[in-house]
């Protein structure tokens, strides 16, 4: 046996060539060998968590000081007279919405103003899965670390992850019919999921469409861009009032029937795989 080789004695000591060893040497000699954390990984964790802050507070900012609802209104009244290149323009500005997580509600309702009822949603339809699907890949590639980190916060979606492993395409669909989770959230959250790509996106577009009709259908009973912030009703005759008034009714009636028969079922979805269990209509 080499003379320099270390070997434990009987006294749990170590020799270095026939010599007894102090146990802080050997101490220092087992952590040389310990894999030690590499600081270039250090300062990279420190860096994306820095920037995701710095990117979180941009976009909070955003939403307390910039007049994004009236730049939705400035773009909803110039789209109504740009033709086909509002529509492209809409079309980003709903992506670019989506994807920086700023409220969409203005300009689904705008585009009903800006175009009616049937062509506005046969716009915002498509446009929205669009946007939800980019949102998706991004949770499911880039963004996925800072979306896991996001979800763990929240109990409930581990047990919509769990019933996603098995019913991937109908517990999407009712989470779009009856969301429990703001929809630009859930855009980037289902993106850890083990849900494909195809079953999102069919999903996605059948279970948006009654939301999507029914605030581009709001939207298309005003008469002035301004309207859609301040909640005013139209100035019509006594028949339009009543169109107005019963298409209103009719269309919101819809709109929570569906919710609350979506939700039973999520429920009875998600229950069936854990105890988490969800919150009533009343608190939503």
């Amino acid at each position: 046996m080499l003379p320099n080789k270390l070997r434990p004695d009987a006294a749990g000591l170590e020799l270095f060539g026939g010599a007894p060893m102090n146990r802080g040497i050997l101490f220092l000699l087992h952590r040389q060998r310990l894999p030690q954390p590499d600081e270039g990984d250090i300062v990279t964790k420190g860096a994306r968590y820095g920037i995701g802050v710095i990117v979180a507070a941009g976009l909070l900012a955003a939403l307390l000081l910039l007049p994004l609802n009236h730049w939705a209104l400035l773009l909803v009244e110039w789209i109504r007279e740009a033709g086909a290149v509002g529509v492209v323009v809409y079309a980003l500005a709903y992506i670019l919405a989506t994807l920086f997580l700023l409220p969409g509600s203005i300009l689904t309702a705008g585009a009903g103003f800006a175009y009616g009822p049937v062509r506005g949603t046969l716009l915002v339809s498509p446009v929205s899965v669009l946007a939800a699907t980019l949102a998706f890949v991004l949770g499911r590639t880039f963004a996925r670390n800072w979306v896991s980190r996001r979800m763990e916060q929240h109990p409930r979606f581990a047990a919509i992850n769990e019933a996603i492993g098995e019913s991937g395409f109908k517990i999407v669909f009712l989470l779009r019919l009856s969301p429990i989770f703001p929809f630009n959230v859930l855009n980037y959250a289902l993106g850890l999921t083990r849900v494909s790509l195809r079953d999102y996106i069919i999903a996605s577009l059948l279970g948006m469409l009654p939301g999507t009709f029914l605030y581009v259908y709001l939207g298309s009973l005003v008469t002035n861009a301004s309207e859609l912030l301040s909640g005013r009703r139209p100035s019509v005759g006594a028949w339009g009032q009543v169109l107005y008034w019963g298409g209103l009714v009719a269309t919101v009636f819809a709109t929570v029937l569906i919710t609350r028969i979506a939700r039973r079922a999520l429920n009875r979805a998600l229950q069936h795989k854990t105890q988490v269990g969800l919150p009533e209509a009343s608190e939503a």
